[in-house]
Formats: C-alpha cells, sequence, structure tokens
C-alpha cells in the first residue's frame, strides 16, 4: 500500500502543473484513473486570461439518478511555481520519513491518497471526485464549477495540507482596486495640485480606524474572530518633485462566514463619501475583484464528525480561503482535510510526511466506505 501511494505520488509530482501553464496533463492522467475505476467522467474547459486552456474534472461512480453523490473528494491539480535550482523538483525523493517535490504537499498528497482510496473501495451510493483548475491564482476553477452548478454532493472533503486536522471553515476572501484621484503640480508649490498621495494616506487610516468597528462583529471560532483588512502595496506619483496625481492600491479583507462580503464594500464607500464631505475635490475609483465565499459547516455536520472521529483530532478553522466555500455554496457540507503541512507548501524542499500520507489514504477509503457503502 505504501509503495502504490508513493508511485502514484510520483507520477502526479513528475507532471509540471505550475498555474501560468495548463493543466491538461494531470486532467489527463487523472481521467484515465477515474474511468479505470468505474467513473463517468465530464471535463470543464475554460481559458484564463492568458488564453491558456484550463480544465476541471468531475467524475461520478455510483448510482444512476441519484438527486446527489453522497461524497466528493476534491483536490486542485495545480501548483505554485519552483525555483530553478531546485533541479529534483519534478522528481519525487524519499529522505528521513518525507516525501519531497513540488506539489508533494500541496496538494498531490491528497490526489494520490484519494485515487488508492477510491480503488480498493466499491462504492454502491454516489462517489463524485473533482479535480480543479487554477486554484493558487484563486480558485478560478472552483469558481467556474460554482457559476456552471457543477460538482454538487451532499459532502465534500476538500483536500489541503492539515496535518490531519479536520478544518470545517475557513474565512472568505475579498479584493478590491482602489485609486485615488489628485492634481498634478510643481512640488514646490503645493497650492498648484492636489497630492493623491496624502488623499491615500488619509484613506488608508480611515480603513485602519474602521477595523475597530469591525471587531465587535465576532466569530468565537477564528482565529483573529473578526474580519480584518490589508493593503499590501501601494503606487503612486511619477517623480519626487512632482505633486502625485494619482496613488493606487489594493485593499484585501478576509470575512468571517456570517458576515455579508459585501460589508468590507460598504466601509470602503462609507469612507469615501466621509472624505469628500471633508474636501470635495476628493476622488476615488474603487473596483471590486473579487468577493470568494467561506464556509463554515456546523461541528455536528455528519462529514465533520466522522473526520473528527477518525483522525483523533478535534475540528478546527482557518483564516485563508479554501475551495470549500465553493462547494459550500454548491451545497456540500465541507470540510478540508489532508496529509503535509501548510507551513512546508510553497517553498523549495516541499515535503509531505509518509506516516500522514499512509494514513490519509485510510480514512479517505473509510469516509468512501462510510457515506457510500
Amino acid at each position: 500500500m505504501t509503495d502504490h501511494l508513493k508511485r502514484l505520488l510520483a507520477e502526479l509530482v513528475a507532471i509540471d502543473s505550475t498555474s501560468t501553464l495548463s493543466n491538461a496533463p494531470m486532467i489527463e492522467l487523472l481521467e484515465q484513473r477515474l474511468r479505470a475505476q468505474g467513473f463517468d467522467c465530464q471535463r470543464q474547459r475554460y481559458r484564463d486570461e492568458a488564453g491558456i486552456e484550463k480544465i476541471n474534472l468531475i467524475g461520478v461512480r455510483g448510482a444512476r439518478g441519484a438527486d446527489k453523490p453522497e461524497l466528493a473528494l476534491v483536490g486542485h491539480s495545480d501548483c505554485v511555481p519552483f525555483d530553478p535550482e531546485w533541479e529534483e523538483a519534478l522528481r519525487l525523493e524519499e529522505r528521513d520519513g518525507r516525501l519531497y517535490g513540488r506539489g508533494a504537499c500541496d496538494t498531490k498528497a491528497f490526489i494520490a491518497a484519494a485515487l488508492l482510496a477510491i480503488s480498493q473501495v466499491r462504492s454502491r451510493r454516489a462517489l463524485m471526485a473533482v479535480f480543479t483548475a487554477d486554484e493558487e491564482l484563486g480558485c478560478f476553477g472552483a469558481k467556474q464549477l460554482a457559476d456552471a452548478g457543477l460538482g454538487q454532493a451532499r459532502q465534500a472533503i476538500v483536500g489541503e495540507p492539515t496535518s490531519l486536522t479536520p478544518i470545517r471553515g475557513n474565512k472568505g476572501y475579498c479584493l478590491a482596486e482602489v485609486e485615488i484621484v489628485g492634481k498634478e503640480g510643481h512640488s514646490a508649490y503645493p497650492a498648484s495640485g492636489a497630492s493623491a498621495i496624502f488623499r491615500a494616506a488619509r484613506f488608508i487610516r480611515r480603513i485602519e480606524l474602521a477595523q475597530a468597528d469591525l471587531r465587535s462583529e465576532t466569530d468565537a471560532s477564528f482565529d483573529p474572530p473578526y474580519t480584518t483588512f490589508n493593503v499590501g502595496t501601494i503606487a503612486g506619483g511619477k517623480a519626487k518633485n512632482i505633486i502625485a496625481g494619482s496613488c493606487r492600491f489594493p485593499v484585501e479583507w478576509r470575512p468571517i462566514p456570517k458576515q455579508s462580503m459585501e460589508r468590507g464594500l460598504n466601509l470602503l464607500e462609507q469612507i469615501c463619501r466621509e472624505l469628500r464631505a471633508d474636501d470635495p475635490g476628493f476622488e476615488a475609483r474603487i473596483r471590486l475583484v473579487r468577493t470568494d465565499p467561506g464556509a463554515d459547516s456546523p461541528p455536528d455536520s455528519a462529514v465533520v464528525r466522522f473526520l473528527v472521529e477518525q483522525s483523533g483530532k478535534p475540528a478546527s478553522t482557518v483564516a485563508f480561503g479554501t475551495e470549500a466555500g465553493q462547494m459550500a455554496a454548491l451545497g456540500a457540507e465541507t470540510v478540508v482535510f489532508g496529509p503535509g503541512n501548510i507551513q512546508t507548501a510553497h517553498r523549495t524542499g516541499e515535503f509531505v510526511p509518509i506516516d500522514e500520507l499512509v494514513r490519509a489514504e485510510q480514512i479517505l477509503e473509510r469516509a468512501i466506505a462510510h457515506f457510500c457503502e
């Protein structure tokens, strides 16, 4: 069993599935594996912003005509880029009880465990396998599925490196781009213009102060237990001696699941109104870029309780986004779960502990038997 898992994972790691490339080679392999296990497969194709074809794969095995599959195993087929100096990135290596390679942790280990588990259990009720594209770029593949209503199931286990801790909830992710407009002029004569950078500083300071209001809306199961804001980059102006005519920055916020995702956008628009009241010439343009839903499965939901029992670990939540939000939007009770630690993902020397990989396969095998036999 362990050797079979290693071979499966080695096959997956050998495919360069960096998000900037087409994931078609990964999908070809995964579809072959699913069809060999009696799955009916459907591909959902789309093109990313660069015009590159991306593919989501949905496979179903079991009772025909069922309202929804009882369980979906969900994994993303893409990986982050790797440093060219990591020459072994696409060649699985074993050292000290660990398997190293790009995607070995995030999240090809989960996919390998799911494929082997699927082959070990002959499910009577409908079982679904979902393999998505572009998770690393913003869950774009999962969004395509949600928009089309594809991938509906009663329960879903979404693969991510959680160290085999069941994650029953995650915050949402929202992003807006803000442009503050000023008026250029010679810096020696401030009255000749209006600095967009000074105006942006006032705007950002208001965001910082407004967060205090959001801290009154809490969900104690999350850490931190309230919606957070961040301005991670800022750009503006043309030269040190020109009054800046424009300043741009992104604003991200991560709402707790029970809070409306529009709450953050409303806050930004309110700040605009307040600054305009203080400065009639104030002008800002806000463009909403992303509103990714969070997930919040009840602690007593069947799939949460099952994974808590099998893993021996209490259910938890995370502040970062996952594809659980899209699966929840499709109607599933969701749990994020898988081998490996998120702290080792996305770095040179990414690895998954062999013992966790083996345990993940065993638990997924039991999950299929429990929900689908």
